[in-house]
C-alpha cells in the first residue's frame, strides 16, 4: 500500500543521494572519476546489502533471529564497502584515499541500518 511506496521512495532517495555525495566528495578530492560511472558502480555495490535484505525478510517470515540478521547484514555491509573501496580508491591519490573512502563506509552503514529496521 501507501507505506510500501514511502519505504521505496526513502530507499531510492537514500541510494541516489548517498552515491551522489560520495562521488562528489571523490571528485572534490581530485579524483579522475566520471560522476555517472561512480554513481552506477556504487549502485551495483549495494547488491550484497539487497541480498541481505531479501534473505532477512525471508528469515523473519519463519524465525526471528536477530543474530542471524546481524550476521547477514554485516556480511553484506563488508562486501559492499570492500567493493566500493577498491573502485573509488583506484581513482584517488594515496594521500587522499582515506578521505574519499570514509564516506563510502558511512553510506553503506546507513543502508545496512535501514535493512535492520
Amino acid at each position: 500500500g501507501e507505506q510500501g511506496a514511502l519505504v521505496f521512495s526513502a530507499v531510492f532517495l537514500a541510494v541516489w543521494a548517498g552515491a551522489a555525495i560520495v562521488t562528489l566528495n571523490a571528485q572534490l578530492l581530485g579524483g579522475t572519476i566520471s560522476f555517472f560511472q561512480s554513481v552506477c558502480v556504487l549502485g551495483y555495490c549495494v547488491f550484497p546489502i539487497a541480498i541481505a535484505a531479501a534473505v532477512t525478510t525471508l528469515l523473519r517470515a519463519f524465525v526471528h533471529s536477530m543474530v542471524a540478521e546481524l550476521i547477514l547484514v554485516i556480511t553484506g555491509f563488508l562486501w559492499s564497502t570492500r567493493a566500493s573501496v577498491v573502485f573509488i580508491g583506484g581513482f584517488i591519490s594515496d594521500e587522499r584515499r582515506t578521505l574519499a573512502v570514509f564516506p563510502c563506509m558511512f553510506f553503506y552503514t546507513f543502508l545496512s541500518w535501514m535493512v535492520l529496521l
